[in-house]
């Protein structure tokens, strides 16, 4: 506006500014005005989560990449998800949130863990293989979660899919796993992730990811947040990170009320303890693959809090008013557990820099505040430098040793040992395993005389595609250590084996010609056969014989 004077009148000219704004920033904006739909996508290993995250990304015009959700380097270097990230994106005016989860069985708690901040869950199921041992599992959490579901059938446009055959099985096993009426009534889509497109149809395709970003608006409804609004601020943690600059960052769902900057809060356990107080020093709200910095954090948005040095994963982050805590998902208790100790062999002190047990164990609780279904448990031989560690599996374990490897530890661990408990009659009762097998039907015999060795339970056996037999069983987690490998040998390199855990049963006593580990010299020299006599039934033995 500019104002002129002539004389004793007063004339004002007034501009007309026309403002531009792309269309990113238009959705962005007009996304804010309604509450966001938080979903979480879950699989079965290998189904293609990530995938199809980066084609919702490209859909949205955000950032994207390949496997852009995978961040960590041993994420990429093995390609799997090991850690739950959370990115956000805005589509038809609305926001979404969504949660991209592990697939392995060992990493479960992940999924778990963020069953409480979101609304409903994407489930992906591969088009040719079908429901797998750990889609049981993520789904079965869903369901006790009272979530609903959209199930996306993905890899379409292979040859081999049967999305009739896949669709049956999908609603008989929601059928087993008890799911309610209203949960029974989900849609399915057809995707290809790795073509970037999904469809209402089997027989038809389209060009974008439009379809699932309706179908997921239409059929997952955010909570009504009118009366919670009204609520002092609370939110559940259920993630954690580390920052140079901020210190702890805690990622969750607002319950109620709003977070502000400088507000004063407290962390609250389960049992309603104050075990932190502290300022809000910063909010931040995920939006594609960076953050964006808030004022303000509303209810019922996933955001990061800082400005708290002791509270964790399930602590309750809330005003200084209240003082009861939220429930925090049920999380399986651990299967397995393995002995940490110094590194006294007589390389140790060559290439880390970390080497003490107290340096170890303090590392191994750094990771238990982030990661719950770790835990550290009582050492039975009484040794002070040494730590029981215990996890879901030993490829959760085997990420954490080549974690603490590359940040410069050196550490011994031994073997990988099953945690046994009794029942309120002093039964003793271990862990089972649910094993998926699927191979060539001429091996299937030799798969199936080698679970029964290990004192295991034909669950099922049903043809697969291209003449290959699959084979459900339910065995001990003590016996199946060691066994992949020795399945890769006798299918001679065509099978494929899951693991994922079933429940604790009865012990089924012990078991005889089952090799459990290797043998390994501990000088080097000469071999008698007489030494090696009493070596060889205890496992194979390999030597160089000189003539």
């Amino acid at each position: 506006v500019s104002t002129q004077s002539t004389g004793t009148q007063l004339t004002q000219v007034m501009l007309r500014a026309t403002i531009l704004v792309s269309p990113a920033l238009a959705r962005r904006f007009c996304a804010r005005a309604a509450a966001p739909v938080n979903v979480a996508i879950v699989a079965h290993v290998d189904h293609g989560k990530t995938t199809l995250v980066d084609c919702m990304l490209k859909h949205c015009n955000e950032d994207h990449g390949d496997r852009a959700m995978d961040s960590m380097n041993q994420e990429r270097e093995r390609g799997i998800t090991i850690m739950s990230k959370v990115t956000s994106m805005a589509a038809n005016n609305v926001r979404f949130n969504v949660v991209d989860t592990p697939g392995h069985a060992d990493f479960g708690g992940e999924v778990e863990r963020v069953m409480g901040m979101v609304d409903g869950v994407v489930l992906l199921v591969d088009a040719t293989e079908g429901p797998m041992p750990q889609t049981k599992f993520v789904v079965s959490k869903a369901l006790s979660a009272g979530l609903n579901l959209v199930a996306v059938l993905n890899k379409v446009d292979r040859e081999t899919s049967d999305c009739t055959r896949v669709e049956n099985e999908l609603f008989d096993l929601l059928v087993d796993l008890g799911a309610t009426d209203e949960q029974l009534d989900f849609p399915f889509l057809y995707a290809s992730a790795k073509q970037g497109w999904c469809s209402l149809s089997a027989d038809e395709r389209t060009e974008t990811m439009g379809p699932l970003f309706d179908t997921i608006a239409q059929h997952i409804k955010p909570a009504d947040y009118s009366e919670a609004a009204k609520h002092p601020f609370q939110m559940l943690a259920s993630m954690m990170e580390y920052d140079t600059f901020l210190g702890r960052i805690l990622t969750g769902k607002i319950s109620s009320g709003a977070a502000r900057v400088n507000d004063q809060v407290h962390a609250l356990d389960m049992d309603g303890n104050v075990v932190d107080k502290g300022r809000i020093t910063k909010i931040q709200a995920p939006r594609g693959l960076s953050r964006e910095v808030l004022e303000i954090g509303s209810v019922g948005d996933i955001v990061m809090v800082a400005g708290l040095s002791k509270a964790t994963v399930s602590h309750t982050i809330s005003h200084q008013e209240l003082t009861t805590g939220l429930p925090a998902p049920q999380i399986d208790p651990p299967t397995i557990s393995m002995m940490f100790s110094v590194n006294d062999s007589p390389i140790g002190g060559r290439e880390g820099s970390r080497l003490t047990s107290a340096n170890i164990r303090e590392r191994v609780q750094k990771e238990i505040e982030n990661n719950v279904s770790f835990s550290i448990g009582q050492n039975p031989d009484g040794r002070s430098e040494s730590t029981l560690v215990m996890a879901r599996g030993s490829m959760q374990l085997g990420f954490l040793i080549e974690e603490m490897r590359r940040e410069g530890f050196e550490l011994s661990v031994g073997p990988p040992q099953v945690l046994l408990k009794r029942d309120e009659k002093g039964n003793k009762m271990e862990p089972v395993e649910e094993v998926f097998c699927e191979m060539s039907e001429n091996y299937s015999g030799v798969v199936m005389d080698a679970l029964a060795i290990r004192k295991g339970e034909i669950v099922e056996i049903s043809p697969a595609v291209g003449g290959r037999t699959k084979i459900v069983a339910r065995v001990p987690s003590r016996t199946m250590m060691g066994y992949r490998a020795e399945f890769q040998t006798s299918t001679h390199g065509s099978g494929v084996m899951y693991c994922t855990f079933h429940d604790y049963e009865p012990y089924r006593g012990e078991t005889s010609n089952v090799r459990r580990g290797v043998i390994v010299s501990t000088d080097k020299g000469e071999a008698t056969t007489y030494a090696l006599g009493a070596i060889e039934p205890r496992g194979e033995l390999l030597s160089l014989i000189h003539i």
